[in-house]
């Protein structure tokens, strides 16, 4: 199981945090995560219910982490295995997670693919995201696999996505002339792109667009 005690800062002050796997006991207060993170007009079904919960803790515990700070909850981040093809990299968010009840989990797989980051909005001054990201690159090594891997939202392609194409866009946030609240983001935990997926959620600000991104396993050689 995966334990991990460190401090982070708001502004100059320390303030412990602590990464572990989430447990049963958690599940309310995931859920509580969720509806902070995802008010209103956000569905309250998509948030994560408790037999996915349920899955996670049971199918694939390692992938199941959440940050505390000073002893209270403050975001979590949800992985499992597949076996990915990169010849073959098109898929959907619904596909590749089960709808989030990774039912299809692959202990064999090649991949760690994550199912969902989610940070209470009222801690995200201290990057714990970032600290999330680190932490599951540990559960990568550990298990010996090849990489990490996720769709990112563009969730600012639709503004340019009139004179853009959806390649073009990821060009531009990797060259730095354009910020994208997500994608900027995966580059400082730093995921790379590898490849633009359509059709992966139904999200209007990224025009239903994911770039797939990548976190390569240093020890693992290249094949």
């Amino acid at each position: 199981m995966y334990r991990k005690e460190f401090y982070v800062f708001d502004q100059d002050k320390p303030v412990k945090a602590v990464i572990r796997n989430y447990k049963k006991e958690d599940f309310n207060k995931l859920i509580q995560i969720q509806s902070e993170s995802f008010p209103p007009p956000f569905p309250a079904e998509l948030w994560w219910n408790e037999k996915q919960l349920e899955n996670h803790v049971t199918l694939f515990p390692e992938g199941a982490l959440c940050i505390e700070i000073n002893g209270e909850m403050a975001g979590s981040m949800t992985g499992l295995i597949v076996d990915f093809n990169p010849e073959h990299p098109n898929h959907t968010w619904e596909e590749i997670t089960d709808g989030g009840y990774i039912r299809h989990h692959d202990p064999n797989g090649n991949t760690l693919y994550v199912v969902d980051i989610c940070v209470r909005p009222s801690f995200r001054k201290f990057g714990l995201g970032k600290w999330l990201m680190l932490s599951m690159y540990d559960v990568v090594i550990h298990l010996n696999i090849d990489r990490l891997l996720g769709g990112g939202r563009m969730p600012g392609y639709h503004k340019k996505a009139d004179n853009m194409t959806a390649e073009q866009y990821v060009e531009a946030v990797v060259n730095g002339t354009v910020k994208d609240p997500v994608l900027t983001f995966l580059l400082r935990c730093s995921r790379t792109p590898i490849g633009i997926i359509p059709n992966y959620l139904e999200d209007e600000e990224s025009c239903h667009f994911a770039a797939l991104m990548e976190w390569k396993n240093p020890f693992r050689n290249e094949k």
